[in-house]
């Protein structure tokens, strides 16, 4: 325990002079006296006892004072550590928000069954540095590597569809993300890429992108998201939206070629259920010890001074009104 604010535990020093007070008033007004006609009622056992219980109120006085002194100085403990090995790697998301993502071959959508599932695999790997991608025709960052979990979490949830132009840029959203972690010291570096479609937009092409990740090794899983032959697909009609079937497009051989040439993995989303397992089996992937500085919890126990304070004062009044009032 600690406290915050040390130079106000000064204030104790005020107990000294009420202390002398006290017993100055004590010698000068002597022991309070009553003459009666007889001893009796005062030599039965506990008379010492009764004597000097009427200095208990004074006590609990300073007791009262010294916690409330006590507390005000922000009385507070901590749990610190100096480094924590802890198992963990550097993981980027690279997601597709391309219109194409409406479709409704998964529930309720693509692009929301992405998100959620990708929630749930954060969830599951605290100690991991993770960062977001999105792209359609071009890419951006939605979230640069961190371990705040609530704020990444948030961010995903703000992905959708029409934040940029249309289209497919694979080749930039897997650029982008490795330029989020070529420079991460983090002995193993990962990116999840997952796509509904065929590139077909970005000034870098898909094998580029995956040619530079091997260069900073890193190793690329992706993901083609999408049933097999045709998936419905809300299109806006005169009359309202309209539900039509449309064929699914996925360039597998091309994410083949992205996660064979990185040392990663190709896998095949057909619906919500498929999807939670790729994320699963991704999750099983092999970690690396890294060292995480920690930083210390404070717990605060001014609460404790204050009720000391608190019982003071109240059983010193129940005293003043209820026990040494009476004669014994």
């Amino acid at each position: 325990m600690f406290f915050e604010y040390p130079q106000i535990l000064f204030l104790e020093l005020v107990l000294i002079p009420m202390v002398l007070l006290y017993v100055w008033r004590e010698l000068r007004g002597g022991t309070p006296s009553l003459r009666v006609s007889n001893s009796a009622p005062w030599s039965g056992k506990g008379g010492e006892l009764k004597k000097y219980s009427r200095h208990l109120p004074f006590i609990l006085r300073l007791t009262a004072v010294a916690a409330i002194v006590a507390a005000i100085a922000r009385p507070r403990s901590s749990e610190d550590f100096e480094k924590v090995d802890t198992e963990g790697i550097d993981i980027v998301l690279t997601l597709d928000i391309s219109t194409s993502m409406l479709a409704r071959d998964f529930k309720p959508d693509r692009i929301s069954a992405a998100k959620d599932i990708a929630i749930e695999f954060i969830a599951q790997r605290p100690s991991d540095r993770m960062g977001v991608v999105v792209f359609a025709g071009e890419s951006f960052t939605q979230c640069p590597l961190t371990t705040d979990r609530p704020t990444l979490i948030n961010l995903i949830k703000e992905i959708e569809t029409g934040l940029i132009e249309d289209g497919t840029a694979i080749g930039n959203g897997l650029a982008t993300a490795v330029a989020r972690l070529k420079d991460s010291p983090a002995p193993s570096r990962v990116v999840i890429l997952l796509t509904d479609g065929v590139n077909n937009r970005g000034e870098i092409t898909p094998l580029m992108a995956a040619e530079i990740a091997k260069t900073y090794g890193i190793r690329v899983y992706t993901i083609g998201v999408g049933a097999m032959g045709v998936a419905p697909y809300p299109v806006m009609t005169p009359f309202g939206v309209d539900i039509q079937q449309v064929k699914v497009e996925i360039d597998e051989p091309l994410l083949q070629d992205i996660a064979n040439q990185t040392g990663g993995k190709y896998f095949r989303a057909t619906d919500n259920t498929k999807l939670m397992e790729i994320y699963g089996e991704i999750n099983k992937m092999e970690k690396s010890r890294t060292t995480v500085d920690s930083f210390p919890v404070y717990k605060e126990l001014f609460m404790r001074f204050a009720l000391i304070a608190l019982a003071a004062i109240a059983l010193e009044l129940f005293l003043k009104m209820f026990i040494l009032r009476r004669l014994p």
